[in-house]
């Protein structure tokens, strides 16, 4: 996913937490086959709703402080924070219409 920022255990708190806008966090690893089916869909929601919604993409072997402190157990997951606050968390390959769902309440 190399459209989307990186988000690293440094970067989370100013990137993600602070956002002025909602922000969706992919955690994904090089090694998932799911987060490969994930990723092109995750990157045409960023550009549709740009302006509206941040994402971004982190490493779950490269950053491993961040996917601990929200007990991330699966790849993909995407965690959906508005106003530096867990609203939304979605595990697996979801198809687009599913996740657009999900996150639309908090948009």
């Amino acid at each position: 996913m190399a459209n989307l920022p990186e988000i690293t255990d440094k970067n989370f708190e100013s990137e993600v937490l602070k956002s002025s806008v909602p922000f969706l966090l992919d955690f994904s690893a090089s090694w998932c086959g799911p987060c490969k089916i994930v990723g092109p869909i995750v990157e045409e929601i960023a550009k549709e709703q740009a302006g509206k919604l941040k994402i971004g993409m982190l490493d779950i072997d490269k950053n491993p402080k961040i996917p601990a402190q929200f007990t991330i157990m699966s790849v993909p997951t995407l965690l959906l924070f508005k106003g530096g606050e867990l609203k939304e968390q979605i595990v697996g390959a979801l198809p687009k219409k599913a996740i657009l769902q999900r996150i639309a309440k908090h948009l």
